[in-house]
């Protein structure tokens, strides 16, 4: 598996710092984003595994961030990107947009850059874990130093 992709030439060019997690990718998983948590390590709680969603708002693509653990509220995504409503996209669409697979779709490096909400409630944590471009690969890194590559937006996005 490769180490270097998009989304961590990305970050090495914004000189932000990250560690590289590996492990066994499971399609076959109810939750990709439950199982990385646990292939990652002990004490990888869901809530510090983040999944990446692309969705569409008032037709344009935009990116959700939101614990493994969560669903996200398209209400509050759309409030928090000031549109009106939002549906998630197909995932063909996504894999065309972002140049990933789906289970290996990073925020970070996508060919064609969206505007990004990231759940507020990841914020409170030390170090969150994103995808890193590729199935099987997670970048562990500040909350903070992720909205601030992305230019996201940090709004509770998370489904009641």
């Amino acid at each position: 598996m490769s180490k270097s992709t998009r989304a961590t030439q990305m970050l090495d060019k914004l000189g932000v710092a990250f560690k590289l997690h590996s492990y066994d990718y499971d399609p076959n998983a109810e939750a990709i984003g439950l199982a990385a948590a646990a292939a990652v390590g002990v004490g990888v709680e869901p809530k510090r595994m983040l999944k990446t969603l692309m969705a569409e708002l008032d037709g344009k693509p935009v990116c959700a961030v939101i614990a493994s653990d969560k669903e996200v509220s398209m209400k509050k995504l759309a409030a928090a990107l000031g549109g009106k409503s939002a549906k998630m996209m197909k995932p063909a669409d996504a894999e065309r947009l972002t140049g990933y697979h789906v289970g290996g779709i990073s925020p970070f490096g996508q060919k064609k850059r969206v505007p990004v909400a990231i759940d507020a409630a990841a914020l409170a944590e030390t170090t969150v874990y994103l995808n890193g471009g590729q199935r099987g690969l997670q970048i562990e890194l500040d909350p903070n130093a992720a909205v601030a590559a992305l230019g996201a937006v940090a709004r509770p996005i998370a489904a009641d």
